[in-house]
């Protein structure tokens, strides 16, 4: 292979078919070496040697999967859940909540929601949709 690198085809076939023991598979077997050198030579850049990817084709752009959704809200769930929590109202939790959070006792709203919610991460979610219905509605009042 190394022959064949820096262009010495006789040496190589001299050499591979002592290896080798006939001409026909010497020749057989410079030509194979040859192909593969040719396209390493055409796959490495020029100067750097660095391989070039080849072109694959065009990748297929996969669609999410569908565990990957759970949690998203889509329009159609907001919409129905603003349509919902117009006609019914909050919940007396979220009443409660909201009254605490008016009167600026930010951590004791959050320690009740907490109770009720299970979890303190999801309290600090209600609380923070709590107070942003507040403000909503302080800015509707003041118009």
């Amino acid at each position: 292979m190394e022959l064949l690198k820096v262009s010495k085809d006789k040496r190589a076939l001299k050499f591979l078919k002592r290896r080798l023991g006939t001409h026909i598979r010497a020749k057989r077997k410079r030509e194979e070496l040859s192909n593969i050198l040719a396209h390493m030579r055409k796959a490495a850049h020029k100067t750097t040697k660095i391989k070039q990817l080849q072109y694959r084709g065009d990748r297929k752009v996969k669609g999410i999967r569908p565990s990957r959704t759970k949690g998203i809200q889509t329009k159609h769930t907001k919409f129905v859940r603003d349509l919902v929590r117009e006609v019914v109202g909050h919940a007396p939790y979220e009443k409660r909540g909201m009254e605490l959070l008016k009167v600026s006792k930010d951590k004791r709203a959050l320690k009740f929601l907490k109770r009720r919610l299970g979890t303190h991460i999801r309290a600090k979610r209600k609380r923070e949709e709590l107070s942003n219905i507040l403000a909503h509605m302080r800015k509707a009042a003041h118009k």
